[in-house]
């Protein structure tokens, strides 16, 4: 057989899908997997989705062989010691010049001490988180950039979503976040749910209405849309609707909690991420919940009258000013890191990348792209004056849910928490200063004041107890 263009390393459900559409677009790629069953059941996919120019291999040597110079091999293992020890097993067989391709969601610091230790063996690094974009090598971008405009996916007013995002570890470190996003666009969404299924008494059907009428406005995106068809799919082993028999326990890879460590360590609010995660880590405790509910027994019903239609109407406002807050959040983290590492990174591009193919696609990323189009430098995409006005516009709604849930016993954490954020961004004055003078009182920590310059100690203890 002739040479191939590209490799894939890591034949899971992911790695399988991105080599059968590699091939479906026309480029032969080799493939190999560790567990060989992985490597003849895609090669049996191939062929039967159309002959696709897809050829297996058993073992490394062979497979490395296989690819025309200078070789790219895209790994998708699991991030850690797999993508490691792939890559001593690859590098065994690779020359100078040749580039490896990390396609996994992996911490960005790893991606770069694995770029420097490629470097000096001659090899190119690339790392690519496959919902956000690439970074890394651009070198090594370039040598499969006419792939990846190809199989990424393409929006018709923007073009394919994929880009070198930049140097480093920059890549990873923007899927992470993204991933970050993603949980608290979730979380948003199940707590609308809740509050039209547990305070509006909306039924499956009636759902699956509101949220397919949702996505054909400001909500459009692809969350929401399968949001829908999760409501609409019948129990096939029992009566009723599959969504009621789901285990109310979310699972988690990681990201999430990266993005709100980094958070903490860039000193960057994300209350909205940070609410998402705490509330997959409540979901874990289902035994300790089920027996809390019995000793917290009671009616928590405010009794008061809701307007089925009206709540609808206010629970898509609220969900809509909640996401924007999830997203600002996002872009900050973003840019924070961008600041202290050098990476140049341009938000409005990322915003654009993210409009196609990924989990949190939606159509008000064409809008979040152009605020920073409008404004690099925009300290926080709730000023942009488009979206400042629209939530304020959304404000008196995203109240009055969050209230009728605290008042119905319906926690919203999410909802809650992007309110709060708001709230604290657009007050020019906080308790802050009630807590700086509590921590010069016992630590002697000192303040400032704001009539005047300088850092400033009181003996706050002495004078009090001076009094009595």
């Amino acid at each position: 057989m002739a040479l191939t263009r590209i490799g894939l390393a890591g034949l899971a459900v992911m790695g399988q899908n991105l080599a059968l559409n590699i091939a479906e677009k026309g480029f032969p790629i080799s493939v190999y997997n560790r567990t060989t069953s992985k490597v003849d059941e895609t090669v049996q996919r191939a062929k039967l989705e159309g002959n696709l120019p897809l050829y297996g291999f058993h073992d490394p040597a062979s497979f490395v062989n296989s690819i025309q110079k200078p070789r790219v091999v895209i790994m998708l293992v699991k991030a850690g010691a797999p993508v490691d020890q792939t890559i001593a097993t690859l590098a065994a067989h690779l020359e100078q010049g040749d580039c490896i391709v990390d396609g996994g969601n992996e911490w960005y610091e790893n991606t770069e001490r694995r770029e420097k230790a490629m470097e000096e063996r001659g090899l190119l690094y690339l790392g690519m988180g496959v919902s956000g974009g690439e970074e890394g090598s651009l070198e090594a971008y370039q040598y499969i950039e006419d792939i990846l405009l190809k199989v990424s996916a393409q929006v018709p007013d923007s073009g394919p979503c994929v880009t070198y995002i930049g140097k480093g570890g920059s890549g990873n470190f923007v899927k992470m976040v993204h991933n970050g996003i993603e949980y608290g666009d979730m979380q948003l969404i199940a707590e609308a749910y809740d509050v039209l299924k547990s305070v509006g008494k909306l039924t499956n059907g009636e759902l699956q209405q509101v949220f397919a009428e949702w996505n054909k406005g400001e909500l459009l995106s692809f969350l929401v849309e399968i949001t829908a068809d999760i409501f609409s799919i019948k129990d096939d082993q029992g009566e009723g609707y599959l969504v009621d028999k789901v285990l109310d326990k979310t699972g988690m890879k990681g990201t999430g909690k990266w993005t709100v460590q980094q958070a903490a360590e860039l000193s960057v609010a994300a209350p909205t991420i940070e609410a998402s995660l705490d509330s997959r880590f409540l979901s874990g405790l289902k035994d300790e919940r089920v027996a809390a509910s019995k000793i917290f027994q009671g009616d928590y019903s405010s009794g008061e009258t809701v307007d089925k239609a009206q709540l609808i109407e206010d629970v898509r406002k609220a969900l809509y000013a909640s996401k924007i807050c999830s997203y600002a959040q996002g872009m900050n983290i973003i840019k924070a890191k961008s600041t202290e590492k050098g990476w140049g990174l341009n938000l409005g591009e990322l915003a654009r990348i993210w409009k196609g193919g990924c989990i949190i696609r939606a159509s008000f990323l064409d809008r979040i792209k152009k605020a920073y189009d409008r404004n690099g430098e925009l300290a926080n995409l709730l000023i942009d004056p488009e979206f400042a006005q629209e939530i304020m516009d959304r404000q008196a709604a995203w109240r009055r849910v969050v209230c009728l849930a605290i008042n119905n016993g319906v926690s919203t954490p999410g909802m809650s928490a992007s309110l709060a954020y708001f709230d604290s961004y657009r007050r020019d004055r906080l308790p802050a200063n009630l807590v700086q003078a509590q921590r010069d009182y016992f630590g002697a920590h000192t303040y400032e004041r704001v009539d005047m310059p300088g850092s400033f100690h009181t003996e706050w203890y002495k004078i009090a107890n001076s009094k009595i």
